[in-house]
């Protein structure tokens, strides 16, 4: 079998610094919190952790609008606190990766106060500056992914810039040499630090048109879907040129040259683009990028059919070189327990939903909180803190719902913090406290150890090929080939056992142990419990 990068099937595991723990009483988790809990997360049996940005920044979008790339926010502690958590999970074996946004920057970033100046600084040129149309109105109709159009007036320089998010993240000019030399500069700062990958946040929105001009309008009934609801007017154009622009290509290139100085480091591309799938194999092309994720699993169609069909998109869109890597739940999106549930679950369905994603093909990155089970929170109006759920609210009310802080002991505020924090933690969360679960054999947190102890012991579910099976609305059933052998998978999504037949399955030797309520096999009829799983293996002559 071939030799294989390390990242090449790992489960990546995702820190949000702000929820993780906080170590002193102000309320928002930081660093020296994630240090302290490097252990637990090392007995989930993950290969690496993806921190999210920690960096200094305003907080108008929580860390995701960076007012310098080389410093550590005060909020979450020290660069020799970040130096520390990286001995320290290396010590234990884990990878650290961690966010690079390089499309925007904060408002409040020394490059933007300068560029907003004048025409005529040594900057001026960094950022998107448009000139008012003759009527005084924005220079073309593109909007903001969080509402509004994209353009905000400067008066220092009579000049619109572009915001493709907030207005406090201002765009970057990428096609100024000089930006790219500097973004790459800020790369390279926290390679030579020896973090392991990099999660590149929104990379395709890096170039955008230069000739500014408008973006078709979108037919009514292809507005959902690609991470975006269909009430956002964001969702009422065809976006072909504000992102996803051809000059991105020689950018991953020059990308990509950089991590290649530094072996064993990943980028992992997070893409969101009117066709994400077909985006991800372009972007995962040989001397890009190595892998990219979208949001086509992160939206509420949770049946085997997307899943079939988006896997299916991808391993026929994908380069030889290319990987994908597959996300259920993050800190964008609605918890997938409550996005995929339909009606009443069993208390294994998040157990179930972790061996279905981590069956696929490719990288699996798992959000902090899916091991504990953890449903959607209800957050109040009056205690929301995303712009984006303030300014869509009430029909949609954000990502704070996601973002919640991690429940530790069934203790006040979840033992997550000796102060009230920045987000509530509910009450129905206290009772998937991880120490509550530790000490529970059938907790969906050691649920989730078990699955992944096995399935390091499946070479197939790691790095083999996928060739889905035909099952009906109610099963998702594929095969993970290796030159040796293969894994058959068959997963029932509904509440009631069901019955396959599968050729495949004639010599076919059951696999157990993975933990979820097991299927059993009479010659090629396979029978499945509710939300249960059968595996076996065919043996390669």
């Amino acid at each position: 079998m071939k030799p294989q990068a390390w990242w090449q099937g790992a489960i990546i595991y995702q820190i949000y610094p702000r929820s993780y723990l906080d170590t002193n009483a102000d309320g928002v988790g930081d660093l020296p919190g994630i240090i302290e809990r490097l252990e637990y997360v090392a007995s989930l049996g993950v290969e690496a952790i993806w921190i999210s940005p920690f960096f200094k920044s305003p907080m108008a979008d929580f860390g995701y609008d960076i007012a310098d790339y080389r410093e550590v926010d005060p909020l979450f502690g020290t660069l020799e606190d970040f130096d520390r958590l990286l001995v320290k999970a290396h010590r234990l074996g884990l990878k650290v990766m961690i966010d690079q946004v390089l499309s925007h920057t904060s408002s409040e970033h020394g490059w933007f106060l300068e560029s907003r100046c004048s025409r005529e600084n040594p900057r001026a040129n960094w950022y998107v500056w448009a000139d008012a149309r003759a009527d005084g109105g924005p220079p073309n109709n593109w909007l903001s992914i969080f509402g509004g159009v994209a353009w905000q007036w400067e008066p220092r320089r009579g000049q619109y810039y572009l915001h493709n998010f907030l207005v406090e993240q201002p765009d970057l000019n990428f096609h100024e040499p000089a930006v790219r030399h500097a973004v790459l500069q800020n790369v390279k700062f926290w390679l030579d630090r020896g973090v392991d990958g990099l999660r590149l946040d929104a990379i395709n929105f890096c170039f955008h048109d230069q000739q500014l001009r408008n973006n078709p309008p979108k037919p009514e009934n292809e507005r959902q879907g690609g991470g975006f609801r269909a009430d956002n007017p964001y969702a009422f154009q065809t976006h072909i040129y504000d992102n996803t622009r051809p000059e991105n290509l020689p950018f991953l290139g020059e990308l990509r040259a950089l991590l290649d100085r530094y072996p064993g480091v990943v980028a992992l591309g997070e893409i969101s683009s009117e066709n994400s799938v077909a985006t991800m194999a372009e972007y995962t092309q040989p001397g890009r990028l190595h892998m990219a994720y979208s949001f086509e699993l992160l939206g509420a169609d949770g049946t085997p059919a997307h899943i079939r069909r988006t896997v299916e998109h991808a391993a026929c869109a994908e380069s030889a070189a290319g990987w994908p890597c597959w996300a259920i739940s993050n800190h964008d999106v609605e918890r997938v327990t409550s996005r995929w549930a339909r009606g009443k679950t069993p208390p294994h369905f998040a157990t179930f939903l972790t061996a279905v994603v981590c069956s696929l093909r490719g990288a699996i990155c798992i959000y902090q909180g899916e091991e504990l089970g953890l449903d959607e929170a209800d957050v109040p109006f009056e205690a929301l803190r995303d712009p984006y759920g303030i300014a869509f609210w009430p029909s949609f009310k954000g990502r704070d719902g996601c973002r919640t802080p991690m429940p530790w002991q069934n203790a006040p505020h979840g033992g997550f913090s000796a102060v009230a924090p920045w987000l509530p933690v509910p009450a129905a969360h206290l009772q998937r406290a991880a120490a509550l679960q530790e000490v529970d054999s059938a907790s969906t947190l050691n649920g989730f150890r078990h699955f992944h102890r096995w399935r390091k012991l499946q070479p197939e579910l790691i790095h083999g090929d996928i060739r889905f099976l035909a099952a009906d609305e109610r099963m998702l059933a594929f095969e993970r080939t290796t030159g040796e052998s293969s894994m058959m998978a068959v997963f029932n999504f509904s509440g009631e056992r069901q019955h396959i037949e599968l050729a495949a399955a004639v010599g076919a030797e059951a696999v157990s142990g993975h933990g979820l309520p097991e299927g059993e096999r009479d010659g090629v009829v396979v029978s499945i419990p509710s939300f249960g799983a059968f595996y076996a293996r065919i043996r390669r002559a």
